[in-house]
């Protein structure tokens, strides 16, 4: 009986700690992706406008370090991540071409640049910024055309509600 009180106990501990640790992930991913939005607004104000390299996280890191310009042409300019306190996927090589910015729960966070005109409207430029958020490992994670399936014309950038993003965290939420 007291057995079985202890593991009772115990089971319950555990519990709260795994909640305590998602509820510190979550909000260390939130944090992340505010500082990732003003960082996009830096290069932005410095370069006149955003990254163009929605295709791939390495290319959105190579960007803020201050190696791909907007469209996406390698520069040597301003590195936006040197006082960014975010993790790297291969921190003893922050210069790696295959490095990227990763989420707490080691997923690279994601950039989706894109265009939105309505009627004869100016062009606007924005962007998505998220992470796929905490996920089972058996999970599949949703491609970037199920999170934002168009990103140019009226409906550039309008994120997907479709179940799979339930678990996604967004810049600005």
């Amino acid at each position: 009986m007291v057995i079985a009180i202890i593991a009772t106990l115990a089971a319950i501990a555990l519990g709260i700690a795994q909640g305590i640790r998602q509820y510190a992930a979550t909000a260390r991913a939130r944090a992340d992706l505010a500082v990732l939005a003003l960082t996009l607004e830096q290069y932005r104000s410095h370069y006149g406008d955003y990254p163009q390299t929605a295709d791939s996280p390495e290319k959105f890191c190579r960007a803020l370090a201050g190696r791909l310009g907007p469209t996406g042409a390698t520069i040597r300019g301003r590195n936006f991540l040197s006082t960014v306190p975010v993790s790297l996927r291969d921190p003893e090589h922050p210069d790696a071409d295959t490095n990227a910015i990763v989420d707490p729960w080691g997923h690279a966070y994601q950039y989706v640049f894109f265009t939105r005109q309505i009627g004869t409207a100016p062009v606007q430029h924005g962007y998505v910024l998220f992470c796929f958020g905490p996920r089972h490992s058996t999970e599949i994670l949703p491609s970037r055309a199920e999170v934002v399936p168009n990103t140019s014309g009226e409906q550039g950038g309008v994120v997907s509600s479709a179940r799979v993003n339930a678990k996604n965290i967004y810049a600005g939420q």
